[in-house]
């Protein structure tokens, strides 16, 4: 069952203190303490242990002496008290100060700080000019008025007396010394009484309400130090029962049952309205619930908010794009700490695409937030948002694999950059497939999907269509860029990790030849570029299709690629090889260009290896169908 809300808690501890009752405790009559005119003296107040409020405690004196009451060890009369407001009139009680030449009794005089601090009273602003300060030098530092303790410093000369919160009087001093001047001066400012006040702020005052409305006396447990609240039965009440009926009363325990039971069954009625109101609800954002139902809110990357993702793009201004797609556009903004970020934008507004577009959206989350690799693009952080959705990564500056390939052809890529690319995609499909558990597919692996840094270092991106794949084989609908899709998974509906053996046999192709993937200026039977090239493969003509930028290349070692990336296209997928294999043929290659003979295992390429090299387990309930 849910837990109950605080202020339900707070609630049934409140009624179980207003009817804790102990029979029997009785705050006896005795004649009134002036100035309080009743007896026993009105709540807070009172001279009986365990009754009233433990900090307005008072002690009567013989007539006709006041009353006084202890604060934080000074003891004070009780002057004056008006039982309409919540204030008081204190005077110093009487103490002997004998500081001067002549000893001297004063009533007004404190011989010590007095400090009002951690008890329930404060001066008013009303008397505070009856406040007095002595100083022995100058500059004094001025009180605040609402802390004004006082300092009887009468031994040092020269004195001056501070009061009215804010004036200077320096007394002039006869031969006589303080007598004459300073304790007279003081004796007949202080004579008056100082104005308390307090603020019925704490759970007693709010607990005996409830108590004196059911004829109990307000108390307190003084055995315990924390001095709980307690409500006494009254004297009338306790003096009706003998000694052997003080036993708890029936009918208040019955009350205070029934009462829980009415709470707990406000608590359920209450509870149930909520959760059918949430499940009504339209603005649950079906996103947001599905995320937070397979990831911890821990483990998700930061949210942003839709505002904070359009100013950064300039409300998504079109000069700011930097790439388009069929579900959505990419933009450039800088974020917090002014760093720039690539802001992925999942348009919402195509009702053909919005279901597709969730669920890719909440697809890449997931799997992204579970990845480290150097070669793999960073997720920052998503909104969902009823606008759109968004997805914040690394921004990678310098384009994709395909504009260095097939735009800016001016640009040629060497043949030592296209292995070095060639070798880090491969050990982030390697990652993904033998890295992590289970396994993932990434399902689109395209050139316009790698990108490119300032130093020619890749990163694969865009897992929207990425699966974690079970034991054995997944079957789906297929899905991917047309010209990349394996064949065998197109006409089997069987997912495997071959799959992106093929895609990326593909790219292998595009780095080889410099052509595209699909290109329908080719004849019908040369269009797809994997369809093309094993043709002529197959016919030795490899001469025809190697990129015309790469002819001073040695032979051997764009033909040792080119036989690697037929490989990859296989038809059957049984016949491609496994990640693992295309990274050692690749290093091979490599280790060829630069004269060096690497094993099987290939010796390590620093920037390309993996930042962890342990697997990486995705956690149990991940997106395991997202068609």
């Amino acid at each position: 069952m849910p837990q109950p809300p605080p202020p339900l808690l707070r609630l049934i501890t409140h009624l179980v203190f207003i009817f804790t009752t102990v029979s029997g405790h009785t705050c006896g009559n005795s004649p009134p303490c002036p100035p309080f005119t009743t007896t026993p003296p009105p709540f807070p107040f009172s001279h009986s242990p365990g009754c009233g409020h433990p900090s307005f405690q008072i002690q009567c004196s013989p007539p006709p002496l006041p009353a006084t009451i202890s604060i934080n060890n000074h003891r004070f009369s009780v002057i004056h008290y008006d039982p309409t407001t919540t204030s008081l009139s204190l005077s110093l009680h009487p103490t002997t100060v004998a500081n001067c030449s002549t000893t001297h009794t004063l009533s007004t005089i404190p011989n010590r700080p007095i400090n009002l601090s951690n008890s329930p009273f404060q001066p008013t602003d009303s008397f505070c000019s009856r406040l007095s300060y002595l100083r022995p030098c100058l500059p004094p530092n001025l009180p605040n008025c609402s802390h004004c303790p006082w300092e009887c410093r009468i031994t040092k000369n020269p004195l001056q007396i501070i009061h009215s919160c804010g004036s200077i009087h320096p007394p002039q001093l006869s031969t006589e010394g303080c007598q004459a001047d300073i304790l007279g001066f003081l004796d007949s400012f202080l004579k008056f009484g100082i104005e308390v006040e307090w603020e019925e702020k704490d759970s007693y005052f709010s607990s005996c309400g409830a108590c004196e409305s059911n004829n109990g006396v307000c108390g307190f447990n003084s055995s315990d130090p924390k001095k709980p609240f307690l409500c006494f039965e009254s004297l009338s009440k306790s003096q009706k029962l003998s000694p052997a009926k003080e036993k708890p009363n029936l009918r208040v325990v019955m009350m205070t049952l029934a009462i829980l039971f009415l709470c707990f069954l406000m608590f359920i009625l209450i509870s149930t309205y909520v959760s059918r109101r949430r499940k009504n609800s339209p603005l649950e954002d079906p996103a947001v619930v599905y995320l937070h139902r397979h990831r911890s809110a821990s483990l998700l990357p930061p949210v942003y908010t839709f505002e904070e993702l359009q100013s950064s793009t300039n409300n998504f201004d079109p000069q700011r794009k930097i790439g388009d797609g069929g579900f959505g556009s990419v933009y450039v903004g800088h974020l917090r700490e002014n760093r720039i970020h690539a802001i992925k934008y999942l348009h919402k507004h195509n009702p053909t695409s919005n279901s597709f577009s969730t669920k890719s959206f909440c697809n890449e989350i997931l799997i992204l937030s579970s990845l480290n690799h150097p070669n793999l693009v960073k997720l920052h952080g998503y909104c969902s948002d009823p606008r759109g959705l968004l997805l914040v990564y690394e921004y990678v500056p310098n384009g994709t694999l395909s504009d260095h390939l097939h735009v800016h052809k001016k640009r040629c890529l060497t043949w030592q950059v296209r292995i070095d690319i060639a070798l880090q995609i491969a050990t982030a499909i390697e990652y993904l497939h033998f890295s992590v558990v289970p396994p993932i597919v990434h399902r689109d692996i395209t050139s316009n999907n790698i990108f490119v840094d300032k130093d020619m270092r890749v990163r694969v991106g865009d897992f929207g269509l990425s699966r974690l794949l079970d034991p054995g084989c997944v079957w789906t609908g297929p899905q991917g860029t047309p010209g990349y899709l394996d064949p065998d998974y197109y006409r089997s509906f069987r997912l495997t990790e071959k799959s992106d053996i093929y895609s990326f046999g593909v790219v292998l192709l595009e780095l080889v030849t410099g052509m595209r993937a699909v290109d329908g200026r080719r004849d019908k039977r040369e269009m797809a570029l994997a369809d093309m090239a094993v043709a002529k493969i197959q016919m030795g003509l490899l001469g025809e299709v190697i990129d015309p930028r790469l002819a001073t290349v040695d032979g051997g070692g764009v033909a040792a690629l080119a036989e690697l990336s037929f490989r990859c296209v296989a038809a059957d997928k049984d016949d491609r090889p496994d990640a693992k294999e295309v990274v050692a043929e690749l290093r091979r290659i490599k280790g060829r260009l630069r004269g060096v003979s690497v094993g099987g295992g290939g010796a390590a390429v620093g920037p390309m290896r993996a930042s962890n090299s342990s697997n990486v387990v995705v956690p149990d309930g991940g997106p395991l169908v997202m068609d």
